[in-house]
C-alpha cells in the first residue's frame, strides 16, 4: 500500500468540478502550494501532496527505482488508492518531471509544469547540484537555530536567493518548517543523484495538454531551459513569469493560479 501524506481541498462535485493533484520539488513539502490553494479550491477539488522520502511521507519502498519516474508510479499507486481516476497534474522543479511522467504512465488529464527539472544541460546539471547540496548540508547545520533564524530578513534572503524573486518577504515559520524539511528529508540524496545524472526523455511521447511556466529570475534551473522543454513537447503552451523565482508560489500566486486555471481551460 502506497500511503503519502496530504491536504485536500476544494468542491467534490459539480459539472466544470476537476481534481488538481500538486507537486513539489526536491526537499520542499506540500506547503509550497499554500499561496496559490485557496485560489483554486473555489471551483475545484485540489489535492497537493508530499512526495515519497519529503515532507510526511514515508521513503520510496525498498526496490523502487529513485528517479523521477520511480517517484511517479508511486503517486499513481496512491492515486489509484484515492480512486482519483485522471486527474490534472501540477508540479514544480522535480514535481514538474513527475507530472511529465505520470502524463507519460497515462495517468493525468494535462500537465502544468512550472520550472520542471529535466531540461539542463550537464554544466547546468552540475551548478543545481552543487548548490542543492550546499543549501541541504547548510540547512541541516542551522536546524536547530532554524526558528530563531528565520525571523530575521537577511538570513530568509541567504536561504531562499534561489528559490524566490523576494526571499526577504516570505513567511518567517514557513521558512523555518521548510528548511527543517530540507535538512530532514530522506530521500534527498538518492533522487537529487538521479535526477541530475538523467534529463527528461520525450519519447514515449503521450497526447496530454502541457503548459510549461517559467520564472524569468529562476537561479535554479535557467530559464534558458524552457526552450529545450518546448522543443521536448511540441504543442506545449510556454509562459513566462515576470518577477517569479524558482518557486514561483512565493513571488506571484495570483499569476501562478491564473496559469494553472488557463492550463485546465485547455484541456
Amino acid at each position: 500500500m502506497t500511503q503519502l501524506n496530504y491536504e485536500r481541498r476544494g468542491k467534490r462535485a459539480g459539472p466544470e468540478t476537476r481534481t488538481l493533484v500538486l507537486i513539489h520539488g526536491i526537499g520542499s513539502r506540500w506547503q509550497m502550494w499554500e499561496p496559490v490553494m485557496d485560489r483554486l479550491t473555489a471551483e475545484h477539488d485540489v489535492l497537493a501532496l508530499d512526495l515519497p522520502g519529503f515532507g510526511f511521507s514515508p521513503p520510496l519502498p525498498a526496490g523502487s527505482e529513485s528517479s523521477a519516474r520511480g517517484l511517479a508510479e508511486q503517486v499513481s499507486a496512491f492515486l489509484r488508492q484515492m480512486a482519483i481516476d485522471r486527474p490534472h497534474a501540477v508540479g514544480n522543479s522535480l514535481g514538474g518531471w513527475v507530472s511529465l511522467e505520470l502524463a507519460r504512465l497515462g495517468q493525468v488529464s494535462s500537465v502544468t509544469a512550472f520550472s520542471p527539472a529535466g531540461f539542463a544541460n550537464s554544466m547546468e546539471a552540475v551548478w543545481s547540484r552543487t548548490s542543492l547540496i550546499a543549501t541541504r548540508w547548510a540547512a541541516q547545520r542551522l536546524r536547530p537555530q532554524t526558528a530563531r533564524l528565520a525571523q530575521n530578513p537577511w538570513f530568509r534572503r541567504m536561504a531562499y536567493w534561489q528559490m524566490s524573486a523576494r526571499p526577504a518577504n516570505l513567511d518567517s515559520h514557513d521558512v523555518a518548517e521548510s528548511t527543517r524539511a530540507l535538512a530532514d528529508a530522506p530521500g534527498f540524496d538518492d533522487i537529487l543523484r538521479s535526477t541530475t545524472a538523467e534529463r527528461f526523455r520525450p519519447e514515449p511521447a503521450f497526447d496530454v495538454p502541457v503548459t510549461i511556466a517559467w520564472g524569468e529570475k529562476d537561479r535554479l534551473l535557467a530559464p534558458r531551459q524552457a526552450a529545450r522543454a518546448a522543443a521536448a513537447l511540441p504543442g506545449a503552451r510556454i509562459v513566462k513569469l515576470p518577477g517569479c523565482g524558482h518557486i514561483p508560489t512565493y513571488d506571484d500566486p495570483e499569476l501562478v493560479a491564473q496559469v494553472i486555471l488557463e492550463g485546465l481551460a485547455a484541456s
